[in-house]
């Protein structure tokens, strides 16, 4: 019940930040307040936040090394050691962090228990959960480098290449380019794709449901919407005005490039021609750029800062000294006695040294004894 609460709570939330733009901008025409104040404020906020996060992360107090390992450490030179899972050196760090940011490794390695038939206890490879894994940040990266082209004027070589990779079926549907179906590009469905398996994955597997809260469906509806709104401009824009004359759906690329041109250069203006679907997917796109600097999706980030993975595993080869590990005034048990030495005694509580006067009378009632 937790779980629907959950997803219920996220769809609605994602509806209502659609919602306001659309009221916004087609009832009120606040083009300028979504279109150039929005980003703008946007923007200031991703750049404050991740700084914020940063330096925090940055000035925390890490005196020990302690990397995570999963094979075997350097040690005898007979004794083959794991140099990605368990590196020793500064070199091997690099190399694990590059397969961990470009092949997502450890997730590569993951396994899930699963209970066979007997009952018998199996371990399998979480491979779908890799593949969608990488299709997701694959697809949303090649999305984020073609939207360059709307903010760079000439357009870079490295963003037509990347166009025409993600474009490469387009040669299938040739037949179809005379009646103005755009160029179709693989990444935008690649991303809804993936977005689709991993909110089904969680709600398929019962361990992954039970420890999901709102905030993991959030950033999915989201950035499904993100992208939704992005193919619907793209592919249904032009139907949609030609079929039912739906002017909120109208997209002039031209006037898009001219409004982002005009924000990078501090020097916006609204176009005329820009239909209100933009400002809904703008507006998206602003509410997860505030939202990100705040939340899961920081470990964008904070992968590069954390001690359990940008540290080698070299105790055993270096003594490694606290520097926070400033002198401390102690209080020795002889200063303790020292100073409550009577209220021991009083008490009953044996002590290692006598006062001088106790220990006269105790050798001298030894010495009575003695002699009686």
């Amino acid at each position: 019940m937790n779980f629907i609460l959950g997803i219920l709570f996220s769809i609605v939330m994602v509806s209502i930040l659609a919602l306001i733009p659309w009221v916004g901008v087609w009832i009120f025409d606040l083009r300028y307040f979504f279109g150039i104040i929005i980003p703008y404020t946007a923007l200031v906020v991703f750049i404050i936040g991740i700084t914020y996060r940063i330096i925090k992360w940055a000035c925390s107090p890490n005196p020990f090394r302690i990397p995570t390992t999963a094979g075997q450490q350097k040690s005898l030179h007979w004794i083959k050691q794991s140099k990605f899972d368990n590196p020793s050196t500064t070199l091997g760090v690099i190399g694990r962090m590059l397969f961990e940011i470009l092949l997502f490794r450890s997730l590569f390695r993951n396994t899930s228990l699963e209970f066979r038939q007997g009952p018998k206890i199996t371990y399998e490879w979480e491979k779908w959960l890799w593949i969608a894994a990488l299709a997701f940040h694959y697809s949303f990266l090649v999305v984020l480098l073609r939207h360059l082209r709307f903010f760079m004027e000439p357009i870079p070589g490295f963003v037509l290449l990347i166009e025409s990779l993600d474009s490469f079926l387009e040669a299938g549907i040739a037949p179809f380019s005379g009646f103005g179906v755009p160029e179709i590009l693989i990444s935008g469905f690649v991303l809804l794709a993936a977005l689709a398996y991993l909110f089904l994955r969680r709600l398929y597997i019962s361990q992954v449901r039970y420890v999901s809260l709102p905030a993991d469906y959030f950033p999915l509806f989201r950035i499904i919407g993100i992208a939704g709104t992005g193919i619907l401009m793209r592919y249904m824009g032009v139907f949609m005005q030609f079929l039912f004359k739906v002017d909120w759906f109208t997209v002039q690329v031209v006037q898009v490039k001219e409004l982002a041109m005009g924000l990078v250069t501090f020097n916006p203006t609204i176009p005329e021609g820009i239909g209100t679907l933009f400002f809904i997917h703008l507006f998206l796109v602003c509410v997860l750029i505030v939202y990100f600097p705040f939340s899961k999706l920081m470990h964008m980030g904070g992968v590069f800062l954390s001690p359990t993975r940008v540290l080698a595993n070299n105790n055993r080869m270096v003594r490694h000294i606290n520097p926070w590990d400033y002198p401390v005034k102690t209080h020795t048990y002889e200063e303790y006695e020292e100073e409550f030495r009577e209220k021991m005694i009083e008490a009953g509580l044996p002590v290692e040294k006598m006062p001088a006067s106790q220990a006269e009378k105790e050798t001298s009632s030894q010495e009575e004894a003695e002699k009686e």
